[in-house]
């Protein structure tokens, strides 16, 4: 069963409570007959409420992240849909969401510590939502300074440092653009042995099937994957330069 599938059709949205879980309420409102009567599907692979909690706070932030310089542009709404992997007759959905989302007054610290509470033990989903952020902002070819701003406070209510965000903005920027010593965690004097642990790390961290088992849905896998390829072209460049085999 898809996550679209998930978040209009299955009970999940019932355990997801909170400023999240009224949103999906506000456009999924036939879930509750389809609950009631035993029809809603079964829902499988991985814990369903994380799924549905993830998907619906990058909807909710990604549209509160377009609105932050001002402007919602074409380019943020395909990148929107890029994140997603949208099917076809799912968009309507999802684009309800969204614009609920936009147009609310709630603020997006709402969402923001609700999905950071979800995912407390998992501090690697919540860098790749805060990854699919970065894309979303990126759209328009530049990051502005309110977005990055918006950026920046999400990821403080992540419980993320100062430190982390600097890497997670270095990663966003792509690999030639970025340091690669920045992208792995570690300092320009950092010894060899300390860098592949610290790579290792990030891999294992980072590996797609990691973040799904801890409750990244599959349909943001790219995402991740990009994610990964970042990580992996960093440590390859640092190499390169040390003469590292």
């Amino acid at each position: 069963m898809s996550i679209w599938g998930k978040v209009l059709g299955g009970a999940a949205g019932f355990a997801l409570g909170g400023p999240l879980g009224a949103l999906l309420g506000g456009v999924a409102g036939h879930i509750y007959d389809s609950h009631r009567s035993g029809s809603a599907a079964e829902v499988t692979g991985g814990d369903p409420t994380k799924q549905v909690g993830f998907t619906i706070a990058v909807i909710a932030l990604g549209a509160k992240l377009a609105k932050a310089d001002g402007v919602v542009t074409p380019d943020e709404i395909k990148a929107f849909r890029r994140v997603f992997k949208v099917a076809p007759e799912e968009t309507q959905n999802v684009a309800k969401v969204f614009n609920l989302a936009r147009k609310s007054t709630d603020g997006y610290e709402l969402y923001a510590k609700q999905v950071a509470g979800m995912f407390r033990e998992n501090p690697a989903v919540l860098e790749e939502l805060l990854n699919c952020l970065f894309l979303i902002a990126k759209a328009d070819g530049s990051v502005h300074d309110e977005e990055l701003n918006y950026l920046r406070n999400v990821s403080a209510i992540f419980g993320f440092t100062d430190t982390d965000f600097a890497r997670i903005r270095e990663e966003n920027m792509g690999p030639d653009a970025a340091d690669p010593y920045t992208v792995l965690g570690v300092e320009h004097d950092t010894e060899d042995t300390v860098i592949k642990a610290a790579y290792r790390k990030l891999v294992r961290e980072n590996h797609p099937d990691t973040l799904i088992a801890q409750g990244m849905p599959e349909e943001f896998v790219e995402v991740a994957n990009e994610k990964l390829a970042t990580i992996n072209a960093a440590y390859d460049k640092v190499c390169a330069a040390r003469g590292i085999k």
